[in-house]
């Protein structure tokens, strides 16, 4: 013992002895009491702080303690030593006996297929204080020790439950199936005290655990303890009873009880107790205002809570209609199922919830994040039909013949634009091609050139609900960032405005060229792909025909006439079109030593005098507005060898009919005369009918073929018209079309690939499916100030681009069940392959591969602080109009839907007034000009679970705007469909974006450990 300022006057020996501290808020002082009968020894501190820590560092440094911690050390170096031994015994046993015991070495963990493979609660009681008047503020931190790598390693960690020292935790732990996790796993349990709840930095990643955290992060260490694997899942009551204990393993601090949980197997317990503790209480906020995320402004947090938390006091009228149930169909089993899924989701992050319900039963909820494998399989497929598209394109240019030299210098300038961005799509799907490791982009990748056609931030978010007395249900929305050509830049606006003044210039340009309308541009495009298409088909059937005369069999002559004259038929309509005879005229004024006439009728004084006025340049000629007409040119002719096509057709037809109609007149007479058995065996030659069809097939694929060249050299001139009014700006937008519509179809080819697993059994989503389509709903969070803007304008372009996607599903014939694009920039189709087992189920006009079309609508709100910027100096007239066009498509579908559906068909279209009052409601709020007004956020998603649409939530980078808004719907599904309690609907919330989401993608995206309060993931 010394004084401050004098040297050591007394060493006292701390053996067998304990404290005694006076509690009361003025006493300073400690005593010191000894089992040999000594004295006691009064202690007196300067200030109650000091106290209190001489009174834990007394009680720390006597020498029990230390022989505890000695001892306690030798415990675990011996648990070591056996665990290495054993292994290395293994390395003794002989390769034959290795290969016949087979890979695992440990005891696995028998679970239903595709669910988790472990999940467990967690609650502590008598919790010990370092004094008796601290209220504990408590969370657990889960770790790992891999019995192979004898490594401790961080997994994840529960909420703070304030202010008791029985804390409950709502936040329980799952391992997901492929987790490496085995009956000798060992599961260590860390309690600590969060002295300053707001600056505590709770780490939930994968990270070596090394040393126990420093003092001063916030929070305090009380005690730990460890459990195997084994010891849960085998014990009777499926609970484990386990002592906390300090580090050295010689005081204890209260005990921990663990549950082993199964989703489906939950007993109705009562939740009384939680609900009791929570009367008096105020839950910890993971939001407080002076720890926002950087760029996200503590007046826009207010204002924005302010407005999410209005949705939060809706009352059930409103409530989330789609409950989708998880039971399996009859004859299909997890197993089946998970080919299927396993091919599309990848990497899953589980969580596991239990929520009390209004009347104190019990609910659990797993959340589900998954990344899909998707997000780089769409790109590269949609890259190389692009990169096959122009390169067919850049072949017809050159073949469109001998051109003007204006003209054919237009045509080589064209051709050379075309090659070098040919190249650049090449060079990304090459580079795309080298890609390994995560199968998603992460925000902090926006900027990379090689990965700009793929989505950033593409997941699954999923919630999975067992409530008491009510069917599981399964709640599904895909979160992506915002499709937008970041490496694109926005300093010019998005393709919406760029799209539209790019067409305004188009149509002021010189007479360089003519101008064709976006409409006919499109059209010339689909006569291309219907010539492509059907030329080969038509050949081929006109084949088969030959084929079926030659073995003179009159069924197969039958069906191979009737395959090609509905696809001769098919092709004589594709070419029914006023452009092709226009492009026709055009194409021959184009061609050397053509003089271009005055037409007779001009339509107007100002074409006639432009006439005049280039009358020397005979290769100019007007626009497409006033097509010329030439004096030399027979109009007729088109029309002559158009209808070829169809004489030919007709030809074969009736010969096929006569040759038909005489081998009937033959077998009859042949019955008559009742042949001998030895004219049965005389084969027929077949010989006359493939004489009499073989000059007519012929002559119909003469026809065919001229009718062919002559259309696709028109078709490819218009298209030469449109690069060539626009160089290279017409290419550049070409590009930043194909990035943002590649983005945003992988996000809907996932959307749709898991709508479709979830609604297998579902008969009525099923005939939705084919009469209607789906509707696909996604919710818009960006602002409309400065670079968001143009994201806005990119994303409503390339959603609006997803209605020329058609989905056909068909029958898997390998184990490889990813998606099949086929089709040309302005029609796509998206096979999706399923196993046999699962395609049997789909109705027969599915199966027969009728094509469903989807009915995508997007509404954005801005809710961050540049929306505010926005509202009060700039301009929101973009989202109003965004809002406003996309509210009359979904009107268009749902009177579809009233029209073509049964009210009864669906198992939550309850009645046509709900869905009419929802529309009523989001025209009213989408009318009324609202600032920040969320409610069209909530309305849209309510009417698109209704319809059994597909949700979509986005913002700039699918982190923090998106995980607020998801985990917000989430919690007010709970509460309007599951009776979640009241009192727990804060606390849910703030369990769910702590947790999960938040921390979980803030460490995918930034590579580093992000503090719980940052509620969401930051920028």
């Amino acid at each position: 013992m010394k004084n401050k300022t004098s040297e050591a006057s007394e060493v006292v020996i701390l053996e067998r002895c304990w404290i005694v501290e006076f509690r009361t808020k003025t006493d300073v002082s400690i005593v010191l009491k000894f089992q040999s009968g000594e004295p006691d020894l009064y202690l007196e501190a300067a200030s109650k702080p000091d106290c209190e820590s001489w009174a834990v560092a007394l009680g720390e440094a006597n020498s029990e303690g230390l022989r505890n911690k000695i001892q306690q050390l030798r415990k675990l170096i011996m648990e070591i030593k056996e665990e290495r031994s054993s292994d290395e015994a293994q390395q003794f046993v002989p390769s034959s006996q290795v290969d016949s015991l087979g890979e695992p070495q440990f005891t696995s963990i028998q679970r239903i297929a595709n669910e988790p493979k472990l999940e467990f609660s967690l609650a502590c009681k008598d919790l010990v204080a370092a004094t008796r008047d601290r209220k504990l503020n408590t969370f657990i931190q889960v770790s790992v020790v891999h019995p192979a790598e004898h490594v401790l390693t961080r997994y994840s960690s529960t909420e703070i439950v304030e202010a008791t020292r029985d804390p409950l935790f709502l936040t329980g732990v799952t391992f997901p199936p492929e987790y490496p996790i085995y009956e000798e796993t060992k599961i260590k349990l860390t309690v600590y005290d969060v002295k300053d709840k707001f600056q505590d930095t709770v780490r939930t990643s994968v990270l070596p655990d090394h040393k126990e955290p420093r003092a001063d992060a916030g929070r305090s260490f009380l005690g730990c303890t460890t459990f195997r694997v084994g010891d849960l899942v085998k014990s009777k009551e499926q609970q484990l009873t386990l002592t906390l204990r300090t580090s050295d393993g010689g005081k204890t601090v209260g005990t921990i009880e663990v549950n082993l949980v199964k989703m489906g197997e939950i007993e109705d317990g009562e939740a009384d107790q939680v609900t009791a503790d929570t009367q008096d209480r105020k839950f910890l906020c993971f939001l407080p205002l002076k720890s926002q995320p950087r760029g996200f402004l503590s007046a826009t947090c207010t204002h924005n809570t302010e407005n999410l938390d209005r949705m939060t006091d809706r009352r059930t009228k409103e409530e989330c209609a789609l409950v989708r149930e998880c039971t399996a169909p009859e004859g299909i089993s997890g197993k089946d199922n998970l080919p299927l899924l396993n091919a599309v989701l990848k990497n899953p992050i589980c969580k596991l919830y239990r929520f009390p319900t209004s009347d104190n039963k019990w609910m659990q909820i797993r959340e589900q994040m998954a990344e899909t494998t998707l997000s780089f399989h769409v790109p590269k497929e949609l890259i190389n039909l692009h990169i096959k598209e122009d390169m067919r394109r850049n072949q017809e240019l050159k073949e469109l013949g001998e051109l003007a030299p204006h003209w054919d210098n237009m045509r080589k300038n064209v051709i050379a634009h075309c090659d070098q961005m040919l190249c650049l799509y090449q060079d990304t799907l090459a580079e795309l091609g080298k890609h390994t490791g995560s199968s998603f982009k992460s925000s902090c990748s926006k900027g990379e050139k090689t990965l700009e056609f793929i989505p950033i931030n593409l997941h699954l978010q999923r919630m999975h609900v067992h409530s008491p007395r009510l069917k599981d249900a399964v709640y599904d929305v895909i979160t992506v960032g915002a499709p937008a050509a970041h490496c694109q830049g926005f300093k010019n606006g998005g393709l919406r405005k760029l799209l539209t003044k790019f067409e305004a210039e188009r149509r002021n340009t010189g007479y360089q060229c003519i101008y064709y309308s976006p409409e006919n541009t499109a059209k010339a495009k689909e006569v291309l792909s219907n010539i492509n298409h059907l030329q080969p088909l038509i050949s081929s059937h006109a084949d088969l025909l030959l084929n079926s005369a030659s073995q003179h069999s009159p069924d197969s002559l039958k069906n191979s006439l009737k395959m090609l004259s509905e696809k001769t038929e098919l092709f004589v309509h594709a070419f029914k079109d006023q452009l092709v005879r226009s492009a026709l005229l055009a194409l021959y004024t184009a061609r050397p030593g053509c003089v271009l006439k005055k037409p007779v009728m001009p339509r107007n004084s100002a074409e006639e005098g432009s006439d005049s006025q280039h009358q020397d340049h005979p290769s100019q000629i007007k626009r497409q507005d006033s097509i010329p007409h030439h004096s030399e040119y027979d109009e007729e002719e088109w029309d002559r060898v158009w209808a070829n096509v169809g004489k030919s057709l007709n030809c074969v037809i009736a010969m096929v009919d006569r040759l038909l109609e005489k081998d009937n007149s033959s077998s009859i007479k042949e019955g008559e005369n009742e042949p001998s058995p030895a004219d049965h065996k005389m084969p027929h030659t077949g010989g006359d009918w493939y004489e009499q069809l073989y000059p007519l097939v012929i002559t119909l694929k003469d026809c065919m073929g001229e009718v062919v060249t002559r259309a696709k050299q028109s078709m490819t001139f218009v298209l030469l018209q449109e690069l060539a009014c626009g160089l290279p700006q017409c290419l550049m937008l070409t590009l930043r079309r194909d990035i943002v519509f590649s983005q945003a179809l992988a996000g809907l080819v996932c959307g749709f690939i898991i709508r479709l697993h979830t609604g297998l059994h579902d008969q009525g989503f099923l005939q939705q499916l084919h009469t209607v389509g789906l509707l696909v709903q996604y919710e818009g969070l960006l602002s409309t100030y400065s670079e968001e803007a143009g994201m806005l304008e990119d994303m409503a372009v390339g959603i609006s681009d997803l209605q020329k996607v058609m989905f056909k599903i068909i029958e898997a014939k390998s184990e490889d069940f990813l998606p099949i694009i086929t089709g040309r920039r302005e029609h796509y189709i998206i096979e999706v392959q399923l196993p046999a087992k699962m395609f049997e189920l789909l109705p027969q006009e599915i199966k027969e591969g009728k094509l469903l079309r989807m009915y995508p609508v997007l509404f954005n709100v801005g809710i961050n602080e540049q929306q505010t910027l926005a509202e009060r100096f700039g301009d929101t007239t973009l989202q109003e109009n965004i809002n406003q066009e996309n509210f009359e498509l979904l009107k268009e579908y749902y009177k579809l839907f009233t029209e073509k559906m049964p009210p009864d068909c669906l198992p939550h279209f309850q009645e046509q007034n709900d869905l009419k009052g929802l529309l009523e409601n989001l025209h009213q709020n989408i009318q009324s000009k609202k600032r920040k007004n969320v409610e069209i956020m909530w309305l849209a998603a309510t009417i698109c679970r209704k319809l059994n649409g597909i949700r979509f939530t986005c913002c700039k980078s699918a982190k923090d705007r998106t995980s607020m808004s998801v985990t917000l719907e989430q919690c007010s599904i709970l509460r309007d469909e599951h009776q979640l309690h009241k009192d727990f609907f804060i606390r849910a919330l703030d369990c769910m974006r702590s947790s999960f989401e938040c921390i979980i993608l803030g460490f995918l995206n930034h590579s580093q450990i992000l503090p719980v309060s940052l509620a969401h993931k930051s920028h």
